[in-house]
């Protein structure tokens, strides 16, 4: 595409999608645009090879005047804008305006549905750019940037508009071992129902100790669902648990009989415990209209997925149910993406449709949640 301004700074300039030769004249660019928090040559080299993301340049003859970085979260409707950059003698002609809208459209274009990006709080001019796109502020990162300079964190509706969106306040707690995502999640959970509870390094392990199946299918065990509410129970929640399987979980991922008699011992306790308790234990599956009723009534959910179409590997996973609308599910992930970023695993848009297949999990189709409520 080629872009003509009519005035008198105009400069025709193309946009269209970097490619390997580009690599010297987008490390001479980064040079010039940034005093810091620069993209290395091997990170640049990475993204022009890599296929899960956008990455467009602007030119005018041999000059790059410009490039645009978008990120694609694998299994997600979100993109984020990862970098943009326009060299000194491109400002100030609309470049940057039509890098980001060709970043836009690109990224429209591969199903994603929010746009992200972060940006300093003092660089007015990018701010004002992003604000007059339709961008609109929903928080801020606290020394992000080398300088320690704090960031804004900003975000635009790329394909439509939401209807009745259902949000929650929920803080972002990132899982400090591989195996202790439902204790994250659950301490997301409590901490959104219950503003005096922080969620800590202490409490996780606890929780694991309290709620874990023993064995999964490498590794340390994972949570089981009953165990993840008693656990919550006696810090004072109130819970409730669906699960359409009557058997013991998680049990076809391990081949050792002794494993197996141990996870069916750990199942077997569990239920006990929550007749015991009190602990309702709805024996049926969920459905999401009933998920979009948890949350209007002030709950929050605790949903197990498959992580397959996150990152290719069948492998249970809990996460944090923090809002619905007509099109998405957006959940806290206590696991940070490929780029090691917690804002991206923040509200993160699920399309109902594929959500729908990743609460399924494994061969015998295994599907709960564990609802939590203030007591």
């Amino acid at each position: 595409m080629t872009h003509k301004l009519p005035s008198t700074n105009a400069v025709a300039f193309s946009i269209r999608a970097a490619e390997l030769p580009d690599l010297d004249r987008l490390c001479a660019l980064e040079e010039v645009s940034f005093s810091h928090d620069r993209m290395s040559r091997r990170r640049l080299r990475h993204s022009l090879k890599t296929g899960d993301r956008v990455f467009l340049v602007a030119e005018c003859g041999d000059a790059l005047l410009g490039y645009a970085l978008v990120l694609l979260r694998r299994g997600t409707r979100l993109a984020r804008l990862y970098s943009l950059a326009v060299a000194p003698a491109g400002r100030g002609k609309g470049i940057g305006k039509a890098l980001l809208a060709a970043a836009e459209d690109a990224s429209r274009r591969s199903g994603r549905l929010y746009m992200r990006l972060e940006v300093a709080e003092h660089n007015t001019a990018a701010i004002a750019l992003y604000q007059q796109l339709g961008y609109r502020t929903f928080g801020s990162y606290s020394n992000y940037y080398e300088d320690a300079g704090n960031a804004l964190r900003m975000q635009k509706r790329i394909r439509y508009r939401p209807e009745n969106l259902q949000t929650a306040e929920v803080p972002w707690y990132g899982q400090r071992t591989e195996f202790t995502c439902g204790p994250a999640a659950a301490m997301m959970a409590m901490a959104g129902l219950d503003p005096g509870y922080t969620p800590n390094g202490s409490d996780e392990l606890a929780l694991w100790r309290e709620a874990t199946t023993i064995f999964m299918t490498s590794g340390h065990g994972g949570c089981h669902p009953i165990g993840l509410a008693l656990a919550m129970q006696k810090r004072g929640f109130d819970c409730e648990v669906y699960l359409n399987l009557q058997g013991p979980l998680f049990i076809q991922g391990v081949r050792s009989e002794e494993k197996k008699r141990v996870i069916q011992q750990v199942d077997a306790d569990y239920r006990s415990k929550a007749d015991l308790a009190g602990l309702p234990v709805v024996a049926q599956d969920f459905t999401q209209e009933q998920c979009q009723q948890w949350l209007e009534q002030g709950a929050l959910v605790l949903l197990l997925i498959s992580t397959y179409r996150l990152d290719g590997k069948k492998v249970p996973h809990w996460v944090t149910l923090t809002g619905m609308d007509d099109q998405c599910f957006y959940v806290h992930d206590p696991d940070v993406d490929d780029e090691d970023n917690p804002l991206d695993s923040q509200y993160l848009p699920i399309a109902r449709e594929d959500f729908a297949l990743m609460s399924l999990f494994g061969s015998e189709r295994l599907r709960t949640a564990v609802v939590v409520r203030k007591a």
